[in-house]
């Protein structure tokens, strides 16, 4: 707030409503300075709702201080807190300290649900119903969803969505739990927040952290980048946000006894995301979400067009190219993996959804020729049979296998269902197994995964129903391109007693094939 405004703050409340003696006028001036009248209005005044004590005068822990201090002497904060913490009660006095000290200005108040913005109203209604008359403003409207105060200034709470506060002129806006908002939304909700925020409004942004690719991770990371381009220290990150970090141990009535209990109580992944603020996703991910977190990508070596090569061809080793295709008319990717076998690593990979069915034969062809190219004894390739697979199928018989470097691979009639059928066909059965058999390969550190848009992909391939299948608004073209290679592999190994060395401890080819059912071993030409 600006000098001098302790006077109009005066003039626009509700004070002549009020007999005020010089003390009460005196404490009303202490609230309204801009430095230190946040944290004396809060310790002074504001009264919070205790689960269990009832109505009791709020006193902040050490960390609460500073969180206050944040929100106030800073622009823009972002602050990661674990929880219970009582991020949510310093917000509330925080932003009913803002409203009714510092005229006209407009508080956007966002949520990731209704019932976590009416929560935050509902604690800035009890403290401003607690706060006595000679210090709080007057209002000219109070509603469950927003109040509006007689010195010009309102609160208004929403949910977070794409064109949350879209046409606004924002004072302040909080956003809670931002880390939990859809990440498609929360994209396009940030930059059409950026324009509004440019103009000179403040941000704070608080959350328990979820997936370290959202865009509260991207504010976070960015946040804690405090030094410019000649190493010094800057006040605050390169984004221009303020960061602050507070764990469950900074919490006085925590000790490690209730962390023991806690702990045993929710598990270990739960409490290191939910008290320990560690970037764990919280969905329930195919892949063990603390495994998630050991696996770092990297950059290609090279690439032939639109594919990613992360690795030189080895003359030595075998090759699976496993393509899962599309209608290549802008809707989902058609991706293409290549696993080195008996390494199981990841070797290349390609993704796109404007190539028509006949330019993803033709870039699958293009890759197994430059593996065979470079000297590779085998390569086994084959494609997804479902719906669009039907035309790669014609593509196949026009172009002619023969013409194609290395094995087409099918999978047993008894599985596919359809006599003489090529191909690998997927239903509910054999991609939940081939999702099981993937989980096994990364958790036991059997393949290796280099890509990281293929691991951005896993971090977001989450349990729907009896199934896994990518969040709604992301993609999971890549994963299911590698669970064709994944079924591929656990078939190849039981013809090629290399590459059962390799996967034996994690897939169990029982899963996929019994001994006495499927057709002679593979490749069929």
């Amino acid at each position: 707030m600006a000098k001098g405004t302790v006077e109009s703050s005066l003039t626009k409340t509700a004070y002549a409503k009020v007999a005020y003696s010089n003390d009460t006028l005196k404490e009303f001036r202490a609230c309204c300075h801009p430095d230190t009248g946040p944290r004396y209005f809060m310790e002074k005044y504001m009264m919070i709702q205790h689960p269990t004590k009832g109505a009791i005068k709020f006193i902040p822990f050490d960390y609460q201080i500073d969180l206050i201090k944040n929100y106030n002497e800073h622009r823009y904060s972002i602050n990661m807190l674990g929880r219970q913490m009582g991020k949510t009660t310093v917000a509330a006095g925080y932003l009913l300290w803002y409203a009714m000290f510092v005229p006209d200005s407009t508080i956007l108040v966002a949520a990731h649900k209704q019932t976590g913005a009416s929560e935050i109203m509902q604690r800035i209604r009890y403290a401003y119903e607690n706060t006595p008359d000679h210090i709080r403003a007057g209002v000219t409207e109070y509603n469950k969803g927003s109040i509006t105060f007689d010195n010009g200034s309102r609160i208004v709470s929403t949910t977070t969505t794409e064109n949350t506060g879209r046409g606004m002129s924002i004072s302040l806006i909080y956003l809670d739990e931002f880390a939990f908002v859809r990440n498609t939304i929360a994209k396009e909700f940030w930059a059409a927040l950026s324009p509004t925020l440019s103009t000179g409004g403040k941000c704070i942004v608080t959350s328990t952290p979820s997936s370290d690719e959202d865009t509260f991770a991207e504010i976070w990371k960015a946040a804690n980048k405090t030094y410019d381009e000649f190493g010094n220290e800057t006040a605050v990150g390169v984004n221009g946000f303020k960061a602050m970090f507070a764990k469950w141990d900074q919490h006085p009535d925590r000790d490690q006894k209730w962390a023991d209990a806690e702990r045993s109580r929710i598990g270990d992944e739960r409490f290191r995301r939910e008290h320990e603020c560690e970037f764990i996703i919280y969905d329930e991910t195919l892949i063990n979400a603390v495994k998630l977190l050991d696996l770092d990508g990297v950059e290609p070596i090279s690439r032939m067009g639109q594919v990613r090569w992360y690795k030189h061809i080895s003359p030595a080793n075998m090759y699976v190219v496993a393509l899962d295709p599309s209608a290549g008319t802008g809707g989902d990717n058609a991706g293409i993996q290549v696993i080195e076998l008996p390494s199981m690593i990841q070797v290349a990979e390609w993704c796109n959804n404007k190539t028509p069915i006949e330019g993803q034969m033709r870039t699958m062809m293009d890759i197994m020729q430059y593996i065979k190219e470079r000297g590779a004894h085998q390569i086994y390739w084959s494609v997804e049979n479902n719906s669009i697979g039907e035309a790669a199928l014609v593509v196949i018989r026009d172009t002619g296998e023969e013409n194609f470097p290395g094995d087409f691979l099918h999978e047993p009639k008894r599985i596919q269902g359809y006599k003489g059928r090529k191909g690998f066909h997927t239903n509910h059965k054999s991609k939940v197994e081939a999702a099981i058999a993937l989980k096994r390969l990364i958790e036991k550190d059997k393949i290796t995964i280099n890509s990281k848009m293929l691991i951005s992909e896993l971090k977001n391939f989450v349990a729907r129903g009896n199934s896994y299948s990518a969040k709604p608004g992301q993609t999971d073209d890549l994963v299911m391109s590698l669970l064709i290679a994944v079924r591929m592999i656990s078939y190849i190994s039981t013809f090629e007693d290399e590459v059962f060395s390799a996967v034996n401890n994690s897939l169990s080819t029982d899963e996929f094939f019994q001994e006495d059912e499927y057709d002679s071993p593979m490749p069929v030409l």
